[in-house]
């Protein structure tokens, strides 16, 4: 039975990018660029494996990237992207696939039906399936002495990623042209005389190299073919006799605690429910029953971490979520940054997505007696 591997090249150092972390590893529309690509091809029915590809001091950037994903240890490239595919390449061979997809971490744009095609072509019979873009731009060569030459376009494509190549084939290229001043792998199918077929590319299909490109990445990842709900959450609770509260996954020493099946923090609660709210999954209490003793005095982290996975399982990405404490004491301020860096750890997110904020009821009612504090929240899910 044939299977199909997807090589994810993620060594580069991308300085063309700008000064910061390798492009790959930045956010763009709330997820690093290279968790776009391993997404799309892990997510694939047609894909059997996906390897990734870094550079060996790339390691803790990578395992907060693909955090909480099914992959196989990352392998490590070499100087330029041919000993990285090479190596990358070397290393599926132990799986023996038929077919190899290799594609650019800084491509995060492409889609399911790109990738159908270039598998599509392959088996279909082609050797090597590229997509290909015609060039609508006039072009230009620079001839010297302030002169230049129109290029003639009609026959000029624009080569992009995934690449698809029968495994062995496109290995034994590689292998065999070692020292090749390639930029892509068709260059070395090219070498190598294989059958290479052309397919539809897609012009949204960015490859971000440029510190402008991210802000197009940006706006086409948070707009393009995705959906985006917002869930609300709220709950309450009253003091009894103790000596500190969870509030947001931290311990605040305090004259009385909080009463609760669980650890009674009111803000995990709000914004756990507020999460499924947006996933249209129930509330906190039909996932964890006050009533089943499996859950007394539990953390509610682990109730957020379980809504977080729900999300994951959605092939969803939380991209905002805002807490607010209602609440004459315990002051929160000393406590916020902490508040939002636990929160963010719990979701794995940037922790200029979580906000929290406080308030009070200026003495009315019951949390302006002091009788008990409440907590609401809204969180904000993409869907891709």
């Amino acid at each position: 039975m044939s299977s199909t591997a997807a090589l994810i090249v993620a060594a580069g150092r991308g300085e063309r990018a700008g000064s910061g972390a390798p492009k790959q590893f930045r956010e763009v529309a709330g997820r690093p660029l290279l968790r776009w690509s391993v997404d799309l091809l892990l997510r694939h029915k047609a894909i059997d494996t996906v390897q990734v590809v870094i550079s060996p001091d790339q390691r803790a950037a990578y395992q907060a990237a693909t955090r909480d994903l099914s992959l196989p240890p990352p392998i490590f490239g070499g100087a330029e992207r041919r000993n990285s595919v090479r190596n990358g390449l070397e290393a599926l061979s132990r799986q023996s696939p038929t077919y190899v997809l290799i594609h650019d971490a800084a491509r995060p744009l492409a889609t399911p039906a790109l990738v159908d095609r270039v598998i599509g072509a392959l088996r279909a019979g082609a050797e090597a399936a590229v997509p290909m873009i015609e060039v609508a731009d006039t072009l230009k060569r620079r001839t010297g002495g302030g002169h230049w030459q129109t290029l003639p376009r009609d026959s000029l494509r624009r080569a992009q990623t995934p690449q698809g190549f029968l495994f062995d084939k496109i290995l034994a290229g590689h292998q065999t042209h070692p020292n090749a001043d390639v930029t892509d792998d068709m260059a070395i199918a090219e070498l190598a005389g294989m059958r290479i077929a052309a397919v539809d590319g897609e012009e949204s299909n960015l490859k971000v190299t440029k510190p402008e490109d991210f802000v197009i990445a940006e706006r086409l990842l948070a707009t393009g073919g995705s959906e985006t709900r917002t869930g609300m959450g709220f709950d309450a609770h009253r003091f009894v006799a103790g000596d500190h509260v969870w509030l947001c996954g931290v311990k605040i020493a305090h004259a009385q605690s909080l009463e609760g099946h669980s650890d009674a923090d009111a803000g995990l609660h709000a914004l756990t429910d507020a999460i499924l709210g947006a996933l249209g999954a129930g509330d906190i209490g039909q996932h964890f029953p006050p009533t089943d003793e499996r859950w007394r005095g539990a953390r509610s982290s682990s109730f957020l971490a379980h809504a977080a996975s729900l999300v994951r399982d959605a092939r969803a990405t939380i991209v905002h979520c805002d807490i607010t404490l209602i609440c004459e004491a315990p002051k929160i301020g000393p406590h916020r940054d902490a508040m939002r860096k636990r929160i963010a750890e719990i979701l794995g997110l940037d922790m200029g997505r979580v906000s929290v904020k406080a308030t009070t009821t200026e003495g009315m009612g019951f949390v302006g007696r002091e009788e008990g504090l409440a907590a609401q929240a809204v969180a904000t899910i993409r869907f891709a």
